[in-house]
């Protein structure tokens, strides 16, 4: 189910506005509106927000972003289309009806802090709920757990003022958490922190959001930290939407040249995944076959390694081509491997900067495992690189399904 559901949103300036409306709709831009003596912030802007995900407006300053959310929140009355909490038309929704779903369903993070002064952090972080009309001891205690959540137990009754920045802006976050709303609504919540306070914050909501599986609608004007926390990110450019997608779809297939410039200089290792980059094995083996076995298959594919699994396609290790060819001379029966505990393994979500450091340790490709254990695919040294290192188009992935299709021994 969809949180939140924004419909062709229109948001023009000035006055007679809906002409304003009318004329982009017949195709005038956002310049030629100046004309008319108006100015369109938000221009047929269309999004869902899904029930636990974080979604990302991204956007340089000017793009129409904050504007977007005051509407989403009803506190900009949008000049046309719907915004939907839920089941609720916020944008036909007034007084106690409108204050209600503030109330009760959303809660907002501002950028700077918005703390009350006079108040202690506890009172602070209760004051939606003081709002809410709840008493006195149950706020409290509300209060006191979202604090411990955000690392701040024991602060409750200090005064804002005795805080960093970075710990006022915890007193936000813990304050949106005690109100008790499904969605958060976070506008530039982090932008004025210094670098490693604001990735410390970073760090903590999506860890606070993977925990207690709020909705949140965050707006930023900074692509890495757009590309680290969004399920799906919108990016913004002169009041429209240009494209949503996930970070990788983003990265992988931009929807125009003002997509593409814009991520260019995007670090790809920490954004890209291993599901995106891994290739199915030429061949796998099973754990029960011998050397002689081995050899054969690994000439008809003409590879140096191979993975070994079990019946369950779980990885039990790799082979390599020298060992499997002194284990035949030998006349073994057993096969060479290399245990699994000293190959090189990441999970699908596994980001390529992650990686590197075993990948750089292990001369077998990194193998791409899922909870149980079974072989997902392998990522060669040097599509690791390569996916890492350019900002072009990372070619698709093999259409085989990965290795549970795979018969043991089977060549594809």
């Amino acid at each position: 189910m969809s949180s939140i559901t924004a419909t062709n949103l229109y948001k023009v300036f000035g006055r007679r506005p809906e002409r304003g409306v009318r004329a982009l709709q017949e195709g005038s831009s956002r310049a030629d509106l100046r004309e008319l003596g108006v100015t369109a912030a938000v221009i047929d802007a269309s999004f869902t927000v899904e029930d636990g995900e974080i979604f990302v407006v991204m956007g340089l300053s000017g793009s129409g972003k904050s504007t977007l959310i005051r509407m989403v929140n009803g506190l900009l009355q949008p000049t046309s289309g719907d915004v939907f909490i839920g089941d609720t038309n916020v944008t036909q929704a007034k007084g106690e009806d409108l204050r209600r779903v503030r109330r009760e369903h959303v809660s907002m993070v501002f950028q700077h802090f918005a703390l009350l002064p006079h108040r202690s952090v506890g009172d602070n972080a209760a004051y939606a709920l003081e709002v809410q009309g709840m008493g006195r001891a149950e706020r409290r205690k509300r209060a006191e757990e979202a604090l411990e959540m955000v690392d701040l137990g024991g602060w409750g009754d200090s005064m804002p003022d005795e805080l960093s920045g970075g710990m006022r802006q915890r007193v936000g976050l813990a304050r949106a958490l005690a109100s008790g709303s499904d969605i958060m609504l976070m506008d530039e919540a982090f932008s004025a922190l210094d670098p490693l306070i604001r990735r410390e914050m970073q760090d903590k909501l999506v860890e606070l959001q993977s925990e207690l599986g709020k909705t949140v609608l965050f707006i930023t004007h900074d692509l890495n930290e757009a590309m680290r926390l969004g399920d799906r990110i919108a990016m913004m450019r002169d009041g429209r939407i240009e494209q949503i997608g996930t970070a990788e779809e983003i990265l992988n297939d931009p929807a125009n040249n003002y997509v593409a410039q814009f991520v260019q200089d995007v670090d790809r290792s920490r954004v890209i995944t291993a599901d995106s980059v891994m290739e199915t094995p030429p061949a796998v083996i099973g754990s029960g076959q011998g050397p002689m076995a081995a050899q054969k298959l690994m000439r008809e594919t003409q590879v140096s390694w191979l993975a070994v699994v079990d019946r369950d396609r779980r990885l039990v290790g790799m082979l390599w081509e020298g060992d499997v060819a002194a284990a035949v001379r030998a006349r073994q029966d057993a096969l060479p491997l290399v245990p699994r505990s000293e190959v090189a393994t990441a999970s699908s979500d596994t980001y390529l900067a992650d990686m590197f450091r075993s990948a750089a340790v292990a001369s077998a490709p990194v193998a791409v495992v899922d909870d149980e254990g079974r072989l997902l695919g392998t990522v060669p040294h040097a599509t690791l690189l390569a996916a890492s290192a350019t900002t072009e188009e990372i070619e698709a992935k093999a259409e085989q399904e990965p290795t549970d299709d795979l018969e043991l021994g089977e060549v594809r």
